[in-house]
């Protein structure tokens, strides 16, 4: 009975030895699947599974700190050769107030990258537990505010919202405002005038989508519109991080909501979020 016992846990200790062997320098070592199939051959295929997914986890992770990296790298390098510049040779208060302008130009940028880096950082450490508590944020003066002040910065692109009184979502008033914010500069910097904002009630949720006009987005984009520190090619690349349509889905899903992207029919890309609705 003993020799029985032991040659039928045998692959289990097989898999334990190989278990314990896989660590973060070899994330792609997987257990041999016994040929039996049987509970101990569903075991091993449910544990490579799960070794893949802490592999893709651990790659996501990796990714992002070297994406990091090199974002913060190019602002902190200005930064610093604005500064040795000044320092190097003299230079009359002109000369010194266009450096201190553009150093001033890239601690912004940094500081703003940074804060954008932590929010994300939040949310990830969020992903898979219950929405954030919300406040309660009544939908048309932000969408209004935000489209007013985004028009004041271009002009020559046009604005318009379309959103009824009275919706109500689930999420604080400065997320609101961050994720509309991102959401219009995008089809501002990407898109042609007009731009639409339109807000409404959708199978039980509030749907919030902004759409611009031509060109629209790579249709092999597409799935990856919402990555980090990722941009469409050159028809519409801009010098930003690639973070803003990463952010606003991370804020969607800290509140309970969804997110996505299109190509309308007619031109232009359609970009949009779901948040849950708040009663009043």
């Amino acid at each position: 009975m003993h020799l029985l016992a032991a040659a039928a846990l045998r692959p289990v200790e097989l898999m334990r030895l190989q278990a314990a062997a896989v660590t973060e320098d070899t994330p792609g070592h997987r257990l041999d699947v016994p040929p039996s199939r049987d509970e101990i051959a569903r075991l091993a295929t449910t544990l490579n599974d799960m070794l893949a997914r802490l592999q893709a986890a651990l790659d996501r992770e990796r990714q992002f700190v070297a994406d990091a990296g090199h974002e913060l790298r190019t602002p902190l390098s200005l930064l610093r050769t604005e500064i040795e510049l000044a320092l190097r040779h003299p230079r009359d208060a002109t000369e010194l107030h266009a450096a201190l302008v553009s150093a001033l130009e890239e601690t912004v940028r940094l500081v703003q990258l940074t804060e954008d880096l932590l929010l994300l950082a939040r949310t990830d450490r969020r992903q898979g537990t219950a929405p954030e508590t919300a406040t309660v944020a009544d939908l048309e003066p932000v969408l209004r505010r935000v489209a007013a002040r985004l028009r004041n910065g271009a002009p020559d692109k046009t604005v318009t919202v379309d959103s009824p009184a009275g919706l109500t979502a689930a999420v604080s008033v400065d997320r609101l405002e961050r994720a509309i914010t991102n959401l219009i500069h995008n089809a501002q910097q990407h898109g042609h005038a007009p731009i639409n904002v339109i807000a409404r009630r959708e199978d039980g949720a509030i749907r919030i989508e902004v759409r611009d006009h031509d060109p629209g987005f790579p249709p092999d984009f597409l799935p990856r519109a919402f990555d980090r520190f990722t941009q469409a090619d050159t028809a519409r690349a801009t010098t930003g991080t690639g973070l803003g349509l990463a952010i606003t889905a991370a804020i969607a899903r800290a509140a309970g909501g969804t997110y996505g992207a299109a190509n309308h029919p007619d031109g232009g890309a359609v970009v949009w979020i779901t948040l849950p609705t708040a009663l009043m």
